[in-house]
């Protein structure tokens, strides 16, 4: 991946992310498991803005993906 790419992602999510409150955390429901196509839930994240994130297990959203932490206690959020 070229820098200038890497550069671009990097001020996208820097715009998309700073300064949010985080509101909510839950992991999706069944619901929204299978209109994702998925096997697993992921964590969800929603933001007082209305917006969310959740993580993936690649670019084209082919299943739930984990998240790690710096927390020595929960090192890993996993995919359920």
């Amino acid at each position: 991946m070229s820098n200038q790419t890497i550069a671009m992602w990097k001020i996208q999510s820097t715009k998309f992310l700073t300064g949010k409150t985080i509101v909510e955390v839950r992991y999706l429901t069944d619901q929204e498991m299978n209109d994702l196509g998925w096997y697993n839930k992921a964590l969800v994240i929603f933001f007082s803005d209305g917006s969310y994130i959740f993580p993936s297990q690649d670019n084209e959203g082919n299943n739930a993906g984990a998240l790690f932490t710096s927390d020595p206690v929960i090192p890993t959020i996993p995919a359920i």
